[in-house]
């Protein structure tokens, strides 16, 4: 028997993934958790041989609770199951080092199948995700450019953003502009789109 952890915040869809394993043999959902924090607690409680993320997840994301699974309890299997379906999405879960990537929309029987095969020590990627994270050019920013655009994409003001990354707020000023330049993005606004479409932040 696969023991599986769903963790998706939508109950709706949550729901549909446990009532759909549960007409799979060999399967069972031993634990399911609407929010990120609850993630490696739960894996410590029951142990699950896959843990099936979402990404998007509220407190904390799929990827960070992901990548602290694979410090604290390695043998857990990780897939990611996802509808953030981009190619620097696809990037960044294969460098916290998962063990599957599927869309959301895929068809049930596809992630049954992806458990059995991530359970059995196969990595599963979708050949589209692949091939256009293949296609796709890497990230322009460097790590502080991005901490700069992350948080003002959060909506935090420069002078804030100054404080918590302990840099004046000129050179918040700077970064901000440096990140507008590198991605040829109109304005700060479109900064954040291309950056977020991209699977960057």
């Amino acid at each position: 028997m696969i023991r599986v952890l769903i963790a998706e915040d939508m109950h709706m869809v949550r729901g549909a993934l446990v009532a759909l394993l549960g007409l799979e043999p060999e399967i069972e959902v031993v634990a399911e958790v609407a929010s990120g924090d609850r993630i490696v607690p739960m894996c410590h409680l029951h142990r699950p041989d896959v843990a099936v993320l979402d990404i998007d997840m509220p407190v904390i994301d799929g990827l960070t609770a992901a990548s602290t699974l694979r410090v604290e309890l390695p043998q857990i299997r990780i897939l990611v199951l996802t509808s953030l379906g981009r190619p620097g999405t696809l990037r960044r879960a294969l460098a916290v080092r998962v063990d599957g990537f599927l869309a959301k929309d895929a068809p049930p029987a596809e992630l049954a199948a992806a458990i059995r095969d991530v359970a059995a020590g196969k990595r599963v990627v979708d050949s589209q995700l692949a091939l256009a994270a293949l296609d796709g050019g890497t990230c322009p920013l460097t790590d502080r450019e991005l901490a700069v655009l992350k948080l003002a994409a959060d909506g935090t003001d420069p002078a804030d953003i100054a404080a918590a990354l302990f840099l004046s707020v000129g050179t918040v000023r700077n970064y901000l502009t440096t990140v507008i330049s590198k991605l040829n993005a109109r304005n700060r606004v479109d900064a954040i789109r291309i950056a977020s479409d991209s699977g960057w932040l």
